[in-house]
């Protein structure tokens, strides 16, 4: 099921005050699409965005927790939920922000979880749905941006002028590094990353800057005690427990030179970055954003 709901008007524009250009962010009059935006990274990638001055379409596949999100959220706000999994989301979801906002600007793949396993046991369906959603869905929103932006880059090459678009993909260390246990989504998170270099050779003559963000240990319910963990339901209906052992949480300090895990709040700048004008020279990119770690939980 998708919804849609402008939750925030959007304010037409006025003559700015003196005082609203000290105001004004590094996001200021920007439109962006956050997927995953209910919680973790994502809600403090949408909050951070927000506060910087952009209008941001909310994404998750719960409903309930985009509409809460967005209500909580400062700033212009659309929402659309639903499963990205489904052939038609992403363009379900760009269509939505482009009705919402009239423009794009800014695009941060985020949406995800984590099904772990030893490979060995590993199931067919376990693999896949990591394809699914951290590969596959990115490449859709993708597709379904290109005559959005490429379309509107021609016209602005025509009139001699440079307007940089930002298409941001999440990554992980354990794409980069591998991971014990999670063959499926280090392939994935791998995938991002290739995904990302292609796009950013394909795309650079259009003003889209491409580049990705691995995140190490961040501090969400994907890394929180297994023992208590929350659960997602798999594509199967099938219950899956997130989470890590707490012997593997112990193991931060170790492994990770800064000594503890990211916030989501820590996580959301170097996104904030990417997604500013701060980057317009910086293209087909992965940015470590793991607190010196450069190996994965178990090693």
């Amino acid at each position: 099921m998708y919804l849609l709901a402008i939750a925030h008007i959007v304010r037409p524009a006025t003559e700015t005050s003196d005082k609203e250009l000290e105001l004004m962010g590094l996001l200021n009059g920007k439109n962006a699409i956050v997927t995953g935006s209910a919680r973790g990274i994502g809600r403090a990638t949408a909050e951070l965005f927000a506060a910087e001055g952009a209008n941001v379409m909310i994404n998750d596949l719960d409903a309930d927790a985009a509409e809460q999100a967005s209500s909580e959220i400062e700033g212009a706000t659309a929402v659309f939920a639903g499963d990205l999994t489904e052939a038609d989301a992403a363009d379900r979801m760009v269509e939505a922000a482009m009705e919402a906002f009239d423009s794009i600007d800014i695009v941060v793949n985020n949406a995800g979880y984590t099904w772990d396993g030893v490979a060995h046991k590993m199931t067919d369906e376990q693999f896949q749905a990591m394809l699914d959603i951290h590969t596959i869905v990115p490449f859709r929103v993708a597709r379904a941006l290109a005559p959005h932006w490429r379309d509107a880059a021609k016209v602005e090459a025509g009139e001699g002028r440079e307007v940089f678009r930002k298409l941001i993909n999440v990554s992980s260390v354990s794409g980069t590094m591998g991971n014990a246990g999670q063959a499926n989504y280090s392939a994935a998170k791998a995938g991002v990353v290739g995904l990302t270099k292609t796009l950013a050779k394909e795309w650079g003559q259009f003003k889209i800057n491409v580049n990705a963000v691995a995140f190490g240990f961040v501090e969400t319910r994907l890394t929180a005690s297994k023992d208590g963990g929350e659960t997602v339901t798999g594509p199967g209906g099938e219950e899956i427990q997130l989470g890590i052992p707490d012997q593997l949480r112990a193991m931060a300090s170790m492994i990770i030179p800064l000594g503890r895990p990211a916030t989501p709040d820590e996580a959301s700048g170097p996104v904030l970055f990417l997604a500013s004008g701060l980057s317009d020279y910086v293209h087909g990119q992965v940015l470590n954003v793991t607190g010196g770690q450069f190996g994965g939980m178990y090693t």
